[in-house]
C-alpha cells in the first residue's frame, strides 16, 4: 500500500467516523398505514420513532373531509410510538385526495405511506421532506413497490456508517481489480441470501447479537489491515471471508427492513428492490474510491509510510465502540 493511499483511505475513513455512531443503521422511518372500509371509515395506524419527536412533531395530514371517530391509543414498543385511532372521510373514497405527513423536513425522516383501499388496491410510498403528501391514484403503477424501496435501500447502505467502512475495509484489503470484483460479488451474494431468507421468514434471529456480530466483522477486517502484510486465510480467500460475514450483514439489513415492514402481496418485489438499492449504493461508494484513488496517484506528493496504517486504527477503534455499544444494549 503506497503512502498516498493510506492517505486517502485515512481521510475518508475520518470522515465517515465523524458520523455518530448512532447513525450506524439510520434507517428508521416513520409509518403511516390506512385501511379504507367501503363506507369510507378509516382504520389509522401511526408509528414513529421515539428519538424523532421533539420540537417538531410529525403530524398526520388526511383529507379535509375526514373526522375522527375515536380517540387516538397511544402506546410505546421499544424506541417506537404507536397511535391508533377511527376516522370518517365520506362515501367517496380515497381516490384522488392528499394524503400526507408534516414535519418531516424539521425531524430530517422519511414516513412509508401504505394504503388499503376499499376497492383492494395497495397503494405504498415513500414521504420525503420535499414531496410529504400524496394525491391518491385511481389506479396505481406495477412498479410503484420496487421505486420505493430501491430508494429505502440506497438511502440505507449510503447512511449506514458500519457498512460502508466494511465495504471501505474491502477495497483496502484486497489488491487487484480482479479480486477486488469477485471479493465485492460474494459480499453482496452473502447479504442477498439472508436478507431474502429473513424477509421471506425462513430465519428469524435476534437483531441485538446480530448487530454486535456485524460491529465484530469490521472489527476482523481491521485487524487484518493492521497486520503490516502477513498472509492469512483472509488475505489468501478474500471472496470467501467476504460471503461470511456478507450473511451476517444481510441479517442486518433485514433488521431494517422489518422495522419498515413489507407489502405482503409484493414481498418480492419490495425485497427485489430493497436489496437493489443496497447494491447501488455499494458500487457507488466503491466506485468513488477508486475514482478518487486513482486521481490521487496522479499527484507526485510522497506521505510517510506511518499513514497508510493509520485507517486500520480508526476503522478499528470504531468497530470496538460499536461493539460495546451494542453489546451494553444488549445486555
Amino acid at each position: 500500500m503506497t503512502a498516498w493511499r493510506g492517505f486517502l483511505w485515512t481521510i475518508l475513513a475520518g470522515v465517515l467516523g465523524a458520523a455518530s455512531p448512532v447513525l450506524a443503521h439510520p434507517l428508521d422511518p416513520a409509518l403511516l398505514e390506512i385501511q379504507e372500509s367501503p363506507t369510507g371509515a378509516l382504520e389509522v395506524l401511526w408509528r414513529w420513532p421515539l428519538s424523532r419527536t421533539g420540537d417538531s412533531p410529525l403530524k398526520v395530514v388526511l383529507p379535509d373531509a375526514c373526522r375522527s371517530l375515536s380517540e387516538p391509543s397511544l402506546t410505546q414498543t421499544g424506541a417506537r410510538v404507536t397511535q391508533r385511532w377511527r376516522a370518517q372521510c365520506g362515501a367517496g373514497g380515497l381516490a384522488g385526495q392528499g394524503i400526507g405527513v408534516a414535519g418531516l423536513g424539521e425531524r430530517q425522516t422519511d414516513a412509508l405511506l401504505r394504503l388499503h383501499l376499499a376497492d383492494g388496491r395497495l397503494i405504498q410510498t415513500v414521504l420525503r421532506a420535499d414531496a410529504p403528501a400524496l394525491t391518491i391514484p385511481e389506479r396505481s403503477g406495477r412498479f410503484d413497490v420496487p421505486r420505493d424501496y430501491l430508494e429505502l435501500g440506497f438511502e440505507h447502505i449510503l447512511s449506514g456508517s458500519d457498512h460502508l467502512l466494511f465495504v471501505l475495509g474491502l477495497v483496502l484489503l484486497v489488491r487487484g481489480w480482479r479480486r477486488l470484483v469477485w471479493t465485492v460479488t460474494a459480499f453482496t451474494a452473502g447479504h442477498s441470501v439472508t436478507l431474502a431468507l429473513a424477509v421471506l421468514g425462513v430465519v428469524a434471529l435476534p437483531p441485538g447479537p446480530i448487530e454486535v456480530l456485524i460491529a465484530l466483522t469490521i472489527l476482523i477486517l481491521a485487524a487484518e489491515l493492521a497486520g503490516g502484510g502477513r498472509e492469512t486465510w483472509i488475505q489468501r480467500f478474500p471472496w470467501a471471508m467476504a460471503f461470511t460475514f456478507g450473511l451476517l450483514h444481510g441479517l442486518g439489513f433485514a433488521g431494517a427492513l422489518a422495522e419498515v415492514g413489507v407489502p405482503g402481496d409484493a414481498a418480492a418485489l419490495a425485497l427485489f428492490g430493497f436489496n437493489l438499492g443496497i447494491e447501488l449504493g455499494q458500487l457507488l461508494c466503491v466506485a468513488a474510491i477508486l475514482a478518487v484513488r486513482a486521481g490521487l496517484r496522479r499527484i507526485p506528493l510522497r506521505w510517510p509510510d506511518a499513514v497508510a496504517r493509520l485507517p486500520a486504527y480508526v476503522i478499528g477503534s470504531l468497530a470496538v465502540f460499536w461493539v460495546a455499544e451494542r453489546t451494553v444494549a444488549m445486555l
